[in-house]
């Protein structure tokens, strides 16, 4: 059995300036963040940090060439510390940038070079879903030896950040669409890593449940009292990110993650937004397949924070996260009836550190039928 107890050390400051008092960020730190962030929340504090915004190298999530320039803009003997202010991608990326560059992206992700950690890493995130701060992976959307893009993740415990700052005023920032995919994504890597039947550990168990106390009770909320009920739970929502992100730290993700990575590489979706399109789908054929055993606990987990049957929980679930953000079949983020067969292939080509985490064998046909019946 393989726990990980909370390697980073972790901080919690009610806005970024008590942070700066704090940890006293200057010319040797690279501080990789966003404009939008910056503007409103770190520029008046006048740091004299090297400040590179990700958006001037590309948008979306990190991609092989995005990082490339990236690594060519700044040179490593600039900086000792790298603060990495944002969503999943800055986080991934604000990794990467922590350690000795021996070798090219693309050898970095095939596994060709040595992970090598050699800068100080503080990890400050902006959103409520990734949980990148604590885990051990950066995911980047890479080519193959066919030119193919796809989404792989450099897996390695050397890359988990050593400082995780918390800072809640960060998610004001957020509008309230990315904001409501982010808290399903941080939804899904509690329920992934709990109904993990391989790595499922005592502490990814702990910090999963309370996970989705957390959120489905700031969903409870916005459902009862509108989107902007989010702001007086802001704490909860980004300390629940955190906690999902130690659980699947732990026992890692599964299904979902898994057939949504092919979506988000090719058709550029929203890492969220992908998994949540996947989401209600996998956990029907879970419980269809096998109702007993772990879905068990994890449905009378939610019967018990939403309240209803047990019997009812998972499409009670589905029935809440609709309401809090409208869910869309595959075939409006662009993907095509065709892509059934070829992502299915490339789920079990490319993402078997995940497929093995799945609740039920995950066969070739139950991919095919999950895709097909997500897809209109």
């Amino acid at each position: 059995m393989r726990e990980i107890l909370l390697r980073p050390h972790m901080h919690k400051f009610n806005a970024f300036k008590d942070f700066a008092e704090e940890f006293a960020p200057g010319e040797r730190d690279l501080v990789l963040t966003n404009e939008y962030i910056y503007d409103p929340l770190i520029k008046d504090c006048g740091l004299a940090c090297k400040f590179v915004f990700q958006e001037k190298f590309g948008t979306g999530e990190p991609s092989e060439e995005m990082i490339t320039d990236l690594f060519a803009a700044i040179d490593p003997k600039s900086y000792d510390r790298v603060i990495a202010i944002g969503g999943g991608a800055i986080l991934d990326i604000g990794k990467l940038l922590s350690l000795s560059r021996n070798g090219s992206v693309h050898d970095l992700f095939f596994k060709l070079v040595d992970v090598v950690p050699e800068k100080e890493i503080i990890a400050i995130p902006t959103t409520c879903g990734t949980g990148s701060e604590v885990t051990n992976i950066s995911v980047a959307i890479v080519r193959d030896e066919n030119g193919k893009t796809t989404k792989l993740g450099l897996v390695s415990d050397l890359i988990i950040p050593g400082t995780v700052c918390l800072i809640p005023e960060f998610l004001k920032t957020l509008p309230y669409s990315p904001f409501a995919s982010s808290a399903i994504d941080a939804l899904i890597h509690a329920v992934e890593s709990y109904l993990s039947p391989s790595r499922a550990t005592m502490t990814s168990e702990l910090f999963g449940v309370r996970a989705m106390e957390l959120i489905l009770e700031g969903f409870r909320k916005i459902d009862e009292e509108g989107p902007e009920a989010r702001f007086g739970y802001l704490d909860e929502f980004l300390t629940a990110a955190c906690y999902a992100g130690v659980a699947f730290l732990q026992a890692g993700c599964a299904t979902v993650h898994a057939m949504s990575f092919p979506l988000g590489g090719t058709y550029h979706v929203p890492h969220g937004e992908a998994n949540y399109a996947l989401f209600g789908k996998v956990l029907e054929k879970y419980d269809k397949i096998d109702p007993n055993g772990k879905l068990a606990d994890f449905k009378k987990t939610v019967s018990r924070i939403l309240g209803g049957s047990e019997k009812d929980a998972v499409a009670n679930l589905s029935a809440l996260t609709e309401k809090i953000l409208h869910l869309k079949p595959l075939c409006e983020y662009g993907f095509k009836e065709e892509d059934i067969e070829v992502f299915a292939d490339s789920v079990l080509k490319n993402q078997q550190r995940l497929v093995i985490n799945s609740y039920v064998p995950l066969t070739r046909e139950l991919i095919v039928e999950i895709y097909r019946e997500t897809y209109k």
